[in-house]
């Protein structure tokens, strides 16, 4: 998929540095252990479904010897016309569970820029970014990428009372959500993870000790960045303490060929939904409730 995931640009510069595999997902990734194990720097683009073909080889070519091959997959979360074959709902969890590898999910163009170049100066392991199928926000982009600090996450926005933290590109929905709950009364804490693993520890006991709430938001399904939050709070004692959680997943099902925002709506993660879910988990029903 040299077109759908932009080396077809990459091709043109560098003739000699791209190789296409067609669906040979399998090769691939053992082609790229085989690059970093020769002190190569090598990204394998694939998409996020066409990688599960791949799975066994990540396992065993790449994680269990440590190698740094640099996952860049294509087509996380829902991909409206390419319907539920490409989309992109579970390499969160099956990455993340492997160990010794890096997760991140960029949250807009600009922190994709960011993931990449995180991913060069990667050297101590496999490492993988995730970015959706479309176009990118309009943020401002930065000249170059410059390196994140493993496992450290960002503040949006301060509030109180309850904190949301996103995992990948629902950033911008969650930020709706939270403008619309502000007219309403309600000031939540905005975060954005960028790492599934290595979690930000610091940051997400913060939230958990600061607010009386704490829901996250992932284009993925259950057991990906909301699972691996619950079990840091659970082992923590958090829970003990009376911490509301809530994790926002994709549902259980294949969603159907549709517009993507029609196929988030389906899965119940649109700025509305989002709010709905903060209302309920604090116990509100009705405007009239938050500013009683």
């Amino acid at each position: 998929m040299p077109d759908g995931t932009g080396l077809n640009l990459f091709a043109e510069r560098y003739p000699s540095r791209c190789f296409d595999v067609g669906i040979a997902e399998q090769h691939g990734v053992t082609f790229s252990a085989a690059l970093a194990a020769g002190g190569m720097k090598p990204f394998c683009a694939m998409y996020s479904t066409f990688l599960q073909r791949g799975y066994d080889q990540v396992v065993h070519d790449v994680a269990i010897q440590r190698l740094p091959v640099r996952f860049a997959i294509d087509r996380a979360g829902l991909v409206g016309a390419d319907g539920a074959t490409h989309a992109g709902a579970f390499d969160v969890a099956y990455l993340a569970n492997l160990p010794g590898f890096v997760v991140m999910a960029a949250a807009d163009e600009a922190e994709l820029a960011h993931m990449v170049a995180t991913a060069a100066a990667h050297d101590s392991g496999p490492i993988a970014f995730r970015f959706p199928r479309g176009e990118g926000t309009g943020v401002d982009m930065p000249e170059r990428g410059t390196p994140l600090e493993i496992g450290k996450g960002r503040m949006i926005r301060a509030g109180k009372g309850v904190a949301l933290l996103s995992f990948g590109t629902r950033l911008s929905e969650v930020e709706k959500a939270a403008e619309n709950l502000s007219a309403k009364g309600i000031t939540p804490t905005v975060a954005d993870a960028r790492f599934a693993k290595p979690l930000d520890r610091d940051l997400i006991l913060d939230l958990a000790d600061r607010h009386d709430a704490l829901i996250t938001i992932e284009e993925g399904a259950v057991g990906g960045f909301g699972s691996p939050v619950a079990q840091l709070l659970a082992d923590e004692g958090v829970f003990d303490r009376g911490l509301k959680y809530r994790s926002m997943v994709l549902p259980d099902i294949f969603i159907d060929q549709a517009r993507p925002a029609d196929m988030y709506a389906v899965a119940g993660m649109n700025a509305d939904q989002i709010e709905a879910k903060v209302l309920s988990v604090l116990g509100v029903a009705s405007l009239g409730e938050v500013r009683a």
